[in-house]
């Protein structure tokens, strides 16, 4: 459900929630990115950090630069208008996914679950082009949006103590990509060479909420050698 006018929302004396509504929306996700990015385009002299999720944007402040009443008079200038504008255009990514076997041990059992083979369930999934919603969880995890209904899993009942990074999976109506060897409880599908997180890099993250993401099976082999 989308909130006709958008609730702020303390959280503690340091950040505020700007909440567009409830559920996973992309219309709702289109006004938390536009917002994220008309303050990214306009930085607010006391404003640390922005942070979005699927409904809302996080923003941290200092409270001995910036106020809370001063804050929510310059969030509330940047909200009109937002469900009118143009989306900006979003970074389209590839990232190519063994699927199966030791790299995606789930793939039999959601095959299963859903009566169809696993190489049915890995066309339907490469087939899509999925929304970062936002990156939590863990540095660089993507939650991704538009998971074909046909493939919508329930998480694992039994979470896994150690999930490999790189590790394509799905809970729910989302799919996603671990980004660290980490516990996990979803179904684990296949692996990605690429490395979501890398503090060696300029920009540690791959993915940001807002990219666009493609999978793209590859062989054993080519995951071997990329």
């Amino acid at each position: 459900m989308e909130y006709e006018v958008p609730k702020i929302l303390p959280c503690g004396d340091q950040a505020v929630s700007i909440e567009f509504g409830d559920g996973i929306d992309p219309k709702i996700n289109r006004k938390v990115l536009h917002l994220f990015d008309r303050l990214r385009a306009r930085p607010i002299p006391g404003i640390k950090d922005l942070i979005p999720s699927y409904r809302s944007l996080l923003i941290q402040y200092e409270p001995l630069i910036l106020s809370r009443e001063e804050l929510e008079i310059c969030i509330r200038q940047q909200l009109p208008g937002l469900g009118q504008v143009i989306f900006p255009e979003r970074r389209i990514i590839t990232i190519p996914v063994h699927y199966g076997g030791s790299f995606g041990p789930d793939l039999p059992e959601v095959a299963e679950y859903h009566g169809m083979t696993p190489s049915e369930v890995m066309a339907l999934h490469s087939a899509v082009t999925y929304r970062v919603y936002m990156i939590g969880f863990s540095p660089g995890f993507p939650f991704l949006g538009g998971l074909d209904p046909r493939l919508h899993t329930p998480r694992k009942k039994s979470p896994r103590e150690k999930v490999p990074a790189g590790s394509v999976g799905i809970a729910d109506q989302q799919t996603g990509i671990y980004s660290l060897d980490s516990p996990g409880g979803w179904r684990v599908i296949g692996r990605t060479p690429v490395k979501l997180f890398d503090l060696s890099r300029e920009e540690p993250l791959l993915l940001v909420a807002g990219d666009r993401v493609l999978f793209q099976p590859i062989t054993k082999n080519e995951f071997e050698n990329y």
